[in-house]
């Protein structure tokens, strides 16, 4: 049935409603405040697994049952606990109500409900007629973490008791942490009588870590609930008494706080939180509020709205700043809470998609800096720890997609300022990758892309076509700064290393890009480990591919340099994301990609697939024993192959991908999706903005941004069965711009604003599509350039409605 357009919108958020877990009954000011935000239930199954409370400065991962178990690989068993990088603060803490002898442990939540900005535990009746909840959030721009527990008193008497909190410090530098001088020493503990807090301390560092407990008292005991906690960290406990009248709901609120710097510090942030936590939880409702209502889309699909909205707030949690680096979006959370290249490059493009040009920006000016002082050639870093000490100077990929990313951020920006002080840098990196990443002078540079699969270093294609959109992108970036001569070189090394790539890389046989371009002696030892790869997994498709493979090339000459298709690598699309195929190659190779894929989206490395894949909608993670990325689908292939199917106008394909990948949204934990799909890695990753929301917004909906020129140009080209959708609110430059879409019978009909006079809208869709087209009721002629027709739009609200 056709819905109306106000009909329509409530019934989607009726829909969204019923996804979504009601908050109970607000009792308290605490749950009123929650209750006006989107809540979701994580799975009984999955209380044993990781959530985080989000801040920029601090944060604190746990479990979903309440516990803070050892947990991560980065720093075995480290990953965990509440974290002020460039150091950690607590492993954990647990919690106990005493009535008379009995002590009860709170270690055992039966449901966790997350908020964006908070957290909640419910514990149930922990004793007869008294039910327990923990709330938790970290308040913006702070070196603290806030908590409260809820005991209500169902019974007809009054409960008196003590509540017991005990903290666990863990005072360590931050992975890499030795390399700048940091130190771990062993933890002392004492309590503070002028706060009321405990004060832990690193005997070797003023690093410090506090805790209170309004109220409470220190108990001079063992931990009565001990967690296991590694390290060098001392536990106290402190003791509230408590007296519960029949019906009575009590809130106790407890504050941690922290500093690498000084204990003044950490005591100031102590005050701060405890002077007036609920507003500050307000406060943080209101910024969580408005990074909603910022390029906010109401779509047809409330599983795809949903996962789109929250995982805007993912972005959020892991922005990471540390004042002596900068503030940037780090990668992901438990085991990646610092800053990378390569997740950068891509989620950046999500994140101007989203309206958060500032967060772009700041990530920019980090990822220059560490690579300035790293490098100094303009090769870009691929990962950097919060105490700036650099892991790896960058894989070669890294470098050419930066400069891509400079150029994607003006067309959203306009910042003819940061445009300025990128492009000398940018020139620096590019010369890099030809005199140093590139040996025999082929304009391929030689070395790792995004596949981190030992010995596969030679020729990537991923490493080519970022290179080639490099040029393309350095080109209109000299035009832009007037380096004339420069432009019409870089467009040269562009337009032949395209040409280049299509005659080195495409194997007509496979249908297929080539994982790598080397030589015959380089592949025969890679076939040989993929063999080993395939067989142990139990793929024998794989291994009888690979095995005609190695003896089709048995005979060839050891230095014969030619592409290879061995792995199935999902970077083998990176020419269709990036539009570089011509249209009939490109459809080839996008119907290859779909043989790896299963119910979440594409596989890491097609070898990898069996036959069972197409149904496979379980765990990933459930039969992991070590941490692997061996057999994975993951998010970021998953998108990339999404964009590339609207890359070449098949938007109804690309809407299976996100379906397939939105699969995984609140499987483990309620509101992310995972990194690998749909239990296993990093619990919030920062790409799967890029691989969600890009292929919304910049291709569904065709934002293409020219902040620099005061125009935006939208080239929808929505799903088939898609009648309605609305982008509203999306920042470009100094202007906002909303798009709906109504489809009729016969035709579609576009509502578009915008809020700057100065500013140009430009609708286009493919010429010849529609003959008659109104604007705001009246005839109009579209212009006819190249492919499209476009009407140039003016004014705060445009109605353009076409037919056939």
């Amino acid at each position: 049935m056709k819905l109306a357009a106000p009909t329509y919108l409530a019934t989607l958020a009726s829909l969204w409603l019923a996804c979504e877990t009601p908050p109970p009954p607000p009792a308290t000011p605490w749950e009123a405040v929650l209750a006006t935000a989107p809540a979701l239930e994580g799975r009984a199954e999955y209380l044993p697994s990781p959530y985080v409370t989000a801040g920029n400065r601090l944060y604190a991962v746990g479990h979903q049952d309440g516990t803070f178990p050892p947990l991560g690989w980065h720093v075995t068993g480290e990953m965990g606990g509440i974290w002020d990088h460039p150091i950690k603060l607590f492993d954990g803490f647990e919690a106990a109500l005493a009535a008379g002898e009995t002590i009860t442990c709170l270690d055992s939540a039966v449901a966790f409900i997350n908020y964006p900005f908070a957290n909640r535990f419910d514990y149930g009746p922990v004793l007869p007629g008294l039910s327990v909840s923990r709330l938790q959030f970290v308040p913006d721009e702070t070196e603290g973490m806030v908590g409260v527990f809820l005991l209500k008193n169902d019974r007809s008497d009054v409960w008196e008791g003590r509540l017991l909190l005990t903290a666990t410090t863990d005072l360590r530098p931050v992975w890499l942490g030795e390399r700048s001088g940091m130190r771990d020493g062993p933890d002392q503990l004492r309590f503070d009588e002028e706060h009321a807090c405990y004060v832990g301390q690193d005997k070797k560092n003023p690093w410090y870590a506090l805790w209170q407990l309004p109220g409470g008292q220190p108990l001079d005991v063992d931990p009565p609930c001990p967690g296991e906690h590694p390290g060098q960290g001392v536990a106290g406990t402190l003791a509230l008494p408590l007296s519960l009248a029949p019906g009575e709901t009590r809130v106790v609120p407890f504050f941690f706080s922290g500093s690498y710097t000084s204990l003044d510090s950490a005591l100031q942030t102590l005050d701060r939180i405890a002077a007036d936590p609920l507003a500050q939880l307000e406060q943080k409702a209101q910024r969580y509020r408005q990074i909603a209502q910022t390029a906010e889309l109401i779509l047809p699909d409330p599983t795809l709205t949903q996962a789109y909205e929250w995982i805007k707030y993912n972005t959020d949690w892991l922005i990471r700043e540390v004042p002596e680096q900068g503030r940037a979006l780090s990668a992901g959370l438990p085991d990646y809470p610092w800053w990378f290249g390569c997740d950068a490059t891509y989620a950046l493009r999500g994140v101007l998609a989203t309206g958060r040009p500032e967060l772009a920006r700041e990530t920019l000016l980090l990822l220059k800096r560490l690579s300035e002082e790293t490098n100094g050639n303009g090769r870009i870093i691929h990962e950097a720890s919060t105490n700036g000490v650099v892991y790896n100077p960058g894989n070669v990929n890294e470098t050419p997609h930066f400069a891509s990313m400079v150029w994607t951020y003006y067309q959203w920006t306009g910042d003819r300022e940061l445009l300025d002080e990128m492009y000398p840098f940018i020139k620096r990196g590019l010369a890099w990758v030809e005199t140093s990443a590139d040996p025999d002078g082929n304009f391929f540079p030689d070395g790792p892309g995004m596949m981190e699969i030992h010995g596969l270093n030679s020729e990537m294609i991923d490493v080519a076509a970022y290179t080639q959109q490099a040029y393309a992108d350095a080109a209109r970036m000299a035009t832009e700064i007037g380096e004339i001569e420069q432009a019409e070189q870089y467009q040269a090394r562009a337009d032949s290393l395209r040409a280049r790539m299509e005659r080195a890389f495409w194997v007509e046989a496979s249908d297929s890009y080539a994982d790598f371009i080397g030589t015959a002696r380089e592949a025969r030892h890679l076939i040989e480990d993929a063999i080993i790869r395939a067989d142990t997994l139990g793929k024998p498709w794989a291994v009888a591919e690979l095995e005609a493979t190695r003896a089709q090339i048995a005979d060839y000459p050891d230095s014969l340099r030619q592409g290879f298709v061995l792995h199935h690598n999902w970077v083998v699309n990176v020419p269709l994301e990036l539009g570089l195929a011509d249209s009939a190659r490109a459809l080839r190779a996008l119907q290859t990609a779909r043989r790896f894929t299963n119910p979440f989206g594409m596989f890491v490395t097609g070898i990898d697939r069996d036959e069972s894949a197409g149904s496979d909608d379980g765990s990933f993670a459930r039969d992991k024993k070590v941490f692997s990325y061996v057999g994975a689908v993951m998010t970021l292939p998953t998108g990339v192959q999404a964009i590339a199917e609207n890359t070449y106008g098949r938007p109804d394909t690309a809407l299976d991908y996100l379906q397939r990948m939105v699969r995984s949204f609140s499987y483990a934990l309620p509101g992310s999706m995972y990194e690998v799909s749909p239990d296993f890695g990093m619990m919030a990753q920062a790409w799967n903005i890029y691989a969600l929301a890009y292929p919304v917004v910049a291709q569904f909906f065709g934002v293409q941004p020219a902040a620099q020129r005061q125009e935006i140009r939208l080239q929808p080209q929505f799903p088939s069965d898609w009648d309605e959708a609305r982008l509203r609110s999306l920042p470009v430059g100094a202007d906002q711009v909303s798009l709906f879409m109504e489809r009729q019978s016969r035709g579609m009909t576009f509502t578009l604003e915008h809020q700057r006079e100065d500013y140009h809208l430009i609708l286009a869709l493919p010429a010849g599509a529609y003959s008659r087209w109104t604007l705001n009721g009246e005839e109009v002629t579209p212009d006819r350039r190249g492919a499209f027709d476009e009407l140039r739009l003016q004014g705060p609200q445009q109605v353009v409605r076409v037919r056939p």
